[in-house]
């Protein structure tokens, strides 16, 4: 008895170039798969442990400020679990940087850039942006360095002003509360964390107003138009996209950048608005900490409405009479 031959598919055949560069590609194909899904794993794993860790740190530090004893093991914990997210943090931030170095060659910042937003979340990008931005716009204050954003043949709009003596009256009674509830609570880490958070308060409080300051609204030398509250808001308005601009008191009761049912979006200062620009079409932004909207027109408030609209009028013109002619006019 014969035995049945072998299927063909079993028989053994000669390598081609094809074989051989599938066999050399898949197990490199297979490990690059493999470190895609390790990156990932550390990423989530990373950004946890950081949502995790701060509640933590927190803690830690206001029982170290109040003069609790905090068990050694338990620092030990706190300190291996920062060492850890370092040190995850750093392997990513490197990983990302490379591989944004191989696709934008010659462009170093772009591609550090791009990591830190690969690596970071956005909502931790948004807050850390935000408390740069109100420490720098207070040192900026104290040295008297001048708005922020003005370039030459620019025009500052301020605005601060109207919101002073809110500011002021909201700041004294800040500091009489923290005063009296650190003579009133008795328990050391209640008092310890009621303590941050007030003066955290006063710091945002004043660091904000500064930030109005020193970041007015401003129409450009090309007829554009910013308009900013502070570090929180920022909208750039193009020239061309402004249709009409005029003067209009109101007294609008939506919060900071909110759009209202007919398009207006509302950057009022102690509850009213005192120019309102028209636009041609919608325009999108951002509101405070990332929102995103669109509006159709835009109210604010300036201390001096009058010279606000004539300044973006005279812009606007000015920005007309000098541009080319278009092709075929």
């Amino acid at each position: 008895m014969t035995a049945a031959p072998r299927p063909e598919a079993a028989l053994p055949r000669a390598d081609g170039p094809g074989d051989a560069a599938g066999r050399a590609g898949g197990p490199v194909r297979l490990r690059g798969l493999r470190g895609l899904r390790g990156l990932r794993g550390l990423r989530r794993a990373v950004r946890w442990g950081v949502a995790a860790l701060l509640p933590g740190e927190l803690v830690l530090a206001v029982c170290l400020l109040s003069g609790v004893r905090v068990p050694a093991p338990a620092r030990l914990a706190v300190e291996l679990a920062v060492l850890a997210l370092t040190l995850g943090t750093a392997v990513l931030l490197a990983t990302d940087y490379r591989r944004h170095r191989r696709a934008r060659p010659g462009r170093r910042r772009e591609a550090l850039l791009a990591a830190v937003a690969d690596t970071v979340p956005p909502t931790v990008r948004r807050l850390a942006a935000h408390e740069w931005s109100l420490s720098t716009s207070m040192l900026r204050l104290l040295v008297r360095r001048g708005p922020h954003g003005v370039g030459p043949g620019d025009v500052p709009v301020a605005y601060a002003s109207g919101q002073t003596l809110a500011v002021g009256v909201f700041l004294f009674v800040s500091v009489v509360e923290t005063v009296a509830l650190a003579l009133v609570i008795p328990w050391p880490v209640v008092h310890a964390v009621t303590l941050v958070l007030d003066v955290w308060g006063v710091w945002f409080v004043a660091a904000l107003h500064a930030s109005c300051v020193v970041r007015p609204h401003v129409v450009g030398a090309d007829g554009s138009l910013r308009l900013r509250y502070g570090a929180l808001l920022d909208i750039r308005i193009p020239a061309g996209s402004i249709s009409a601009v005029r003067l209009e008191r109101a007294y609008p009761e939506g919060r900071l950048g909110a759009v209202s049912a007919d398009g207006t979006a509302d950057l009022a200062i102690a509850s009213q608005t005192s120019v309102t620009v028209e636009l041609t079409a919608p325009l999108g932004y951002l509101r405070a900490l990332g929102g995103p909207a669109e509006a159709r027109a835009f109210r604010f408030y300036a201390e001096d409405p009058a010279a606000a609209v004539a300044a973006l009028t005279a812009a606007r013109a000015a920005d007309r009479v000098t541009a080319p002619p278009r092709p075929g006019s």
